[in-house]
């Protein structure tokens, strides 16, 4: 028997002591060591945590100082404590620990971010038009919704946490956190220091489990907003049983940047080499899609596979390594399968891409097709295509021919091809000589298509994660006083 987490509901943890056969092991993705058990929540015990929430909220929202004191301890935590989080994250993930060390480092900023956010929620006033001889005066105000469900994935359990944790709780809900099955451990170390923080009791409850768990959340009628980063097929799931309630939704792309004729090879190079390999490519935005105008296609390619094959494979906690292996052996062998499936249909693979369990080589690939799998789905791993256009309209339409539409990139130094691009392209953001993975998290975050529904980031999650209450004022005038 072992005693194990299992959820964490009123400012306590819920243990339980359970048979082998029901605790889930996590597995470091380098070397296979076990580095922490859990016990999933029951759908009894979810629908407690979901009341409690609900009963914290009727309570009384917390004031918009404690919440901003709160957010702002607990960023200056996490920067205190900033390094053993970044061996966290790369214990569990996999992810190389420079860019896990990243990672930690814009939650510690988006934490602080929703914390001076907190302090500035508030609606604005108007005059009406008259009623007979009385006036009439009108003000809106933002209020909390209530109880906010957010749910995580594996590739940034950290960030992506504090992205819908913060807002939430800056706008004066309650949240009910469910990691990814296979990232739970960061979320408990997250939470440790939000309690630290001075969290309230009741305000941020945390549920471990696998997918029966999430769909229990998602099943409550009581939870006001889902906030959820993961699939389409998941995230569409949610949405058909959210009904009216809102929700907000980052499900993925296959990111294409544009190198143009008179881009700054050196830069291309480098930024295209980091956005498509880091974290192995399990990246929504990492940059699948590189194209490359005509005119400079030789000069590009050669350069950009040179600079790929500089990249090092291996152990997440080496200071060198550049690509650490893939959560599962199981996604390693899918990304491997479509990779054989796109060369057997005449594409030309520049670099050996050998696996050795869930540790893949980066692959590039040219002469692919646009109904390959490499190129028009989201392929969640090492593998970039490159592919050549002739003109500013040819290039977008090829990148708009997708399903997906969340980030992209583009090279160029011309003012006038740079915005005829951002224009044209159909997503949700546009970055001009820097790859589509670069995300500015205080900037309004999402897609179109079938990359999502809503947006984040600390301001506009707070403006979807709060209700708006119009107040009118009939009152005498002062002539009639």
């Amino acid at each position: 028997m072992y005693t194990v987490k299992s959820f964490f509901m009123d400012g306590a943890w819920h243990e339980k002591e359970v048979e082998d056969s029901s605790v889930i092991t996590i597995h470091n993705p380098w070397n296979g060591e076990e580095i922490f058990r859990y016990a999933e929540a029951t759908s009894d015990e979810i629908s407690q945590v979901v009341s409690n929430a609900v009963l914290t909220v009727r309570r009384g929202a917390l004031g918009f100082r404690e919440r901003a004191t709160m957010l702002e301890r607990t960023s200056e935590l996490l920067a205190a404590h900033a390094e053993t989080m970044a061996q966290t994250l790369a214990l569990e993930t996999g992810k190389p620990i420079r860019d896990a060390r990243l990672e930690v480092g814009r939650a510690v900023k988006n934490f602080r971010l929703a914390s001076e956010e907190a302090a500035r929620i508030h609606g604005y006033t108007e005059v009406q038009e008259k009623i007979t001889d009385d006036d009439v005066f009108s003000l809106t105000l933002r209020e909390p919704l209530g109880v906010v469900c957010a749910i995580t994935p594996f590739n940034f359990p950290l960030n992506v946490a504090a992205l819908k944790i913060a807002p939430a709780l800056a706008a004066g809900n309650a949240v009910i956190l469910k990691p990814a099955d296979a990232t739970p451990m960061t979320a408990v170390r997250l939470l440790d220091l939000m309690i630290e923080a001075g969290l309230p009791k009741g305000y941020l409850n945390l549920v471990l489990g696998r997918g029966r768990v999430g769909q229990d959340l998602v099943a409550d009628p009581r939870i006001a907003l889902y906030t959820f980063t993961g699939s389409v097929a998941v995230g569409k799931r949610i949405k058909e049983q959210s009904g009216v309630r809102p929700v907000i939704l980052e499900l993925g792309s296959n990111s294409p940047n544009i190198v143009y004729a008179d881009a700054d090879l050196d830069l291309a190079v480098e930024s295209l080499a980091k956005a498509a390999f880091a974290y192995a490519g399990q990246v929504c935005i990492s940059a699948q899609r590189i194209y490359v105008h005509e005119s400079i296609w030789s000069d590009f390619l050669s350069r950009f596979v040179s600079r790929v094959k500089q990249l090092r494979v291996g152990d997440p906690m080496d200071e060198s390594t550049d690509i650490g292996p893939l959560i599962t052996e199981q996604a390693a062998v899918r990304v491997e399968e479509w990779i054989k499936d796109a060369v057997a249909g005449g594409a030309k693979a520049l670099t050996q891409g050998n696996r050795r369990g869930n540790l893949l080589d980066p692959v590039i690939l040219i002469d692919v097709q646009p109904d390959m799998a490499v190129v028009c789905m989201e392929v969640f791993g090492p593998v970039v295509s490159v592919i050549p256009y002739r003109s500013v309209e040819e290039a977008i339409e090829l990148c708009n021919e997708s399903e997906y539409g969340l980030q992209a990139g583009v090279f160029t130094s011309q003012l006038d091809v740079a915005f005829a691009m951002a224009r044209g392209l159909h997503v949700g953001g546009v970055n001009i000589n820097q790859a589509s993975n670069m995300r500015a998290d205080s900037m309004p975050y999402g897609g179109v298509k079938n990359s999502g529904i809503g947006k984040e980031g600390a301001r506009v999650s707070i403006d979807e994660m709060t209700a708006t209450k119009v107040i009118t004022i009939r009152h005498k005038r002062a002539h009639a006083l």
